[in-house]
């Protein structure tokens, strides 16, 4: 029971009794809102892990497909690589003519 004061002491044990709820439930409240925050991190997580999984399912697939393009571009590869060493069968044209401007620069 409170102190003797010129309040009616129903009062005071009214306003006591609402401090000692407050204060009681406090713990319970401070643990729901540490649970909900939890809840909303795991939820968080978890978005997080699926977003991941989707950029590699993605990488995963571009890999795969450019591996495939140079699968099927190995013979227009060396088609191409043949085709560069027969058009170099005037390599001596085109020296000679590397020599004919260099010597023209050494006169000047």
């Amino acid at each position: 029971m409170a102190f003797n004061t010129a309040v009616n002491s129903q009062i005071t044990d009214a306003v006591t009794q609402a401090n000692v709820k407050v204060l009681a439930e406090a713990p319970a409240m401070a643990m729901g809102a540490m649970f909900q925050t939890m809840a909303h991190s795991t939820g968080i997580l978890f978005e997080n892990s699926v977003s991941a999984q989707q950029q590699q399912n993605t990488l995963s697939q571009a890999a795969a497909n450019t591996g495939v393009m140079q699968i099927y571009s190995v013979d227009t590869m060396a088609d191409a690589a043949a085709t560069e060493k027969v058009s170099q069968a005037g390599v001596a044209d085109n020296l000679s003519s590397l020599m004919t401007v260099l010597q023209s620069f050494q006169n000047r």
